[in-house]
């Protein structure tokens, strides 16, 4: 993998050996082949970034309704939501307008990474700008609540880089959509939910 790909990192390469140790232990429970380990790469444990406070502050300034465009608004409410709750994307992009339970401040979360669905509660921050975006959207109750500006549905790699686009343009480097989950961890385990 490594001689194929030079950009390979350790962490990267253990996704993969994960997915081909599954298959390869499924085939020695069916008996197909012996009983062999496939072993993972060591990997240094790195202190997980975050964005700081001003950075924070940056890409929650709320953008003008009247001047931008459907997709930074969109942006703008999409972290919103991940500083609130700190969901994975792949979590998020699959909320539909429908899972929001508004009278009673919570909202179900139908694909999650253990398979398993959850009811969050939200904020009363959180929920303003909710309301106020799917005003703006608009869209019925089993439409994705953060679509495409065609309202078509959104996928992980086209909201990365919509995240990525939407800090460079307010002057912030840090790109990653996931530092917002270690953030979101961070300010939970110092002082509860502080944005929102």
């Amino acid at each position: 993998m490594r001689r194929r790909n030079g950009t390979l990192n350790n962490v990267s390469i253990n996704t993969h050996l994960k997915n081909i140790r599954a298959f390869v232990n499924y085939c020695i429970s069916l008996g197909y082949t012996e009983e062999f380990k496939i072993k993972l790469l060591r990997v240094e444990k790195t202190v997980k970034e975050t964005y700081t406070d001003s950075e924070l502050a940056i890409l929650l300034q709320k953008p003008n309704l009247k001047k931008c465009n459907f997709t930074e608004y969109r942006n703008w409410v999409f972290i919103n939501y991940l500083i609130a709750t700190g969901n994975r994307v792949s979590t998020i992009i699959n909320i539909k307008i429908g899972d929001i339970d508004f009278d009673n401040n919570t909202i179900i979360l139908k694909k999650t990474k253990n398979k398993k669905q959850q009811i969050i509660p939200v904020s009363t921050s959180l929920k303003a700008v909710l309301q106020e975006y799917l005003k703006y959207r608009k869209g019925e109750h089993d439409d994705y609540l953060f679509c495409t500006a065609t309202g078509t549905h959104l996928n992980r790699g086209t909201m990365k880089t919509a995240i990525s686009n939407y800090n460079r343009a307010r002057g912030v480097t840090k790109t990653s959509i996931h530092l917002f989950r270690h953030t979101f961890a961070k300010n939970w385990i110092l002082n509860g939910r502080r944005y929102l």
